[in-house]
């Protein structure tokens, strides 16, 4: 059953607190009403859905324990965050209207292995954080970072975040975790289980079933610790940026890029944007037009003519050996000037220069959130992110069929195609104007009807807000939907009394409802 609230009997709640109290300390609980909207969705498409019945923050493995205990004592269900920055996703809020956020954003340790290259993080270690851990230390290995850099590290690994390096699929580059689960019990996965084991961050698999990944996108447990790997400082880094004039040039470009990342002469995660990518970052809608619905071609042509930048643009790069960063670059150059650019521009970086000269090497950045400002006044933006596979064909279709729709609805359209090494993920934002009721009460139908076009096409969402985890999780069907039938299996075992993120990836029954009240 979808869940939407859950109220905690008063009298059940003010006992939880005064436990919780005991555990952190009254000034780490946070139940006030002003309290209650800092942990809202900020980027939300209904205001009155998702509120919190507050929060608290401990910053020890061993209060977590605590507070789980006294969560499923008195049937609480928590809301675990890193940060709280998983803006368009829903933020800090719950799924379930009334839980208990668990801000584990106090949490900030950070144990590094220079010479294997790897950090042992708590969640609450933020982009910025780890990098100027990093560069006070001669940066002798980048991080990759996403477009939101406010946010955890480990977070954004744990929700399938992306970024622009080598290692910018990075739930991948995760090894070994230490989780709280819903009984109070404490595990490392990997070598991890094995007491003083020196390759908890070097080997991910350990002995028997493999359980990192168990712990992505889910609610089977708190992560309190996660290992990472990171990137070696590279000797030179050599790219292009390039600009392509007409929406039709989205295929051949990816034709183009695909087998050259499979091949891996391009290692990178390279993600070809469209012309309102930028231009939501540089300008607002206003200076253009005060026509509402979807930007005419006239406009769209009026911003790329004084921003100078084609239809779509993508930033191509290399990392390593100089003379290995040499050879590729003239492949790439080659097979790029086929597709006749309409601009090339070329970069190139050297160990001991400031990283600055170019982009995408590794520093934390902001200035993408700036796009939910494009509407002026209250903004904000939410995703909708299928996985593709990596062809031309398929990704125009889905640019033609996800546009007609950007149009249909009125919407301003917004989009990437990001590659992995074998998929694409098209992430479409839709730029929201909560000063506009009209608008607002299309973005409900209109999501519904891209999750409905990309399924009719066999084409999952990766990743989803709050209000469409049910709905995301509904589509991945097979055999009855016997995946979620696994996934609410796993929970019943593990979490009988559903008190971690109930609902989180459409798994889960809420706190007190699952019959033992």
């Amino acid at each position: 059953m979808p869940l939407s609230s859950y109220s905690i009997p008063p009298e059940r709640l003010a006992a939880a607190r005064r436990s919780f109290a005991a555990i952190v300390g009254a000034q780490n609980l946070f139940f006030d009403a002003e309290d209650q909207d800092s942990y809202s969705d900020a980027f939300a498409v209904d205001d009155s859905r998702h509120r919190p019945a507050g929060a608290i923050a401990p910053d020890t493995v061993e209060q977590i324990q605590a507070i789980v205990r006294v969560a499923a004592e008195h049937r609480i269900p928590l809301w675990p965050i890193s940060r709280g920055k998983n803006l368009g996703y829903g933020g800090s809020a719950p799924v379930l209207e009334g839980s208990v956020i668990l801000d584990l954003s106090r949490m900030k340790k950070i144990e590094y292995d220079e010479e294997n290259g790897t950090v042992l993080l708590e969640p609450g270690v933020g982009f910025y954080d780890l990098y100027d851990f990093l560069k006070a230390r001669g940066l002798k290995h980048w991080l990759s970072t996403p477009g939101n850099s406010w946010g955890s590290v480990i977070g954004n690994a744990l929700d399938r975040g992306v970024g622009y390096t080598p290692y910018g699929e990075h739930t991948t580059k995760l090894c070994g975790m230490e989780v709280v689960l819903a009984d109070g019990t404490l595990v490392r996965t990997g070598m991890g289980a094995l007491t003083g084991s020196p390759t908890w961050q070097l080997y991910r698999f350990g002995f028997g079933p493999a359980w990192d990944q168990m712990f992505v996108q889910s609610n089977l447990g708190i992560v309190t610790k996660a290992g990472l790997w990171l990137m070696p400082e590279p000797e030179s880094l050599m790219g292009m940026d390039l600009e392509f004039d007409r929406p039709e040039d989205l295929g051949p470009l990816i034709d183009a890029i695909a087998p050259l990342r499979r091949e891996g002469v391009l290692q990178q995660s390279p993600t070809i944007g469209n012309w309102l990518r930028a231009a939501a970052i540089l300008t607002t809608r206003a200076e253009w037009t005060d026509q509402k619905g979807a930007l005419s071609d006239t406009v769209i042509a009026a911003i790329r003519k004084k921003f100078q930048m084609g239809w779509w643009g993508v930033s191509l790069r290399l990392y390593g050996r100089e003379t290995i960063n040499r050879e590729a670059y003239a492949i790439l150059e080659s097979e790029m000037n086929k597709l006749k650019p309409l601009s090339m521009k070329r970069t190139s970086w050297k160990r001991g220069d400031p990283l600055e000269m170019t982009g995408w090497t590794g520093t934390p950045l902001t200035f993408p959130m700036q796009n939910a400002n494009w509407h002026g006044g209250l903004g904000g933006h939410i995703g909708f992110s299928p996985v593709l596979p990596q062809s031309g064909s398929a990704a125009m279709e889905q640019f033609r069929r996800t546009y007609q729709r950007y149009q249909e609805f009125g919407m301003d359209y917004q989009a990437s195609f990001a590659f992995g090494e074998r998929h694409l993920i098209n992430v479409n934002a839709i730029l929201l104007d909560k000063d506009d009721p009209d608008m607002m009460r299309r973005v409900d139908p209109f999501i519904r009807t891209l999750v409905a076009d990309a399924k009719a096409h066999g084409y999952g969402e990766y990743r989803t807000h709050l209000d469409y985890m049910d709905l995301v999780a509904s589509t991945y069907d097979f055999n009855g939907g016997a995946l979620g039938k696994l996934n609410a299996k796993v929970k019943a075992a593990l979490d009988p009394f559903g008190i971690i993120a109930p609902g989180k990836s459409g798994i889960g029954t809420a706190a007190g409802q699952s019959g033992d009240r």
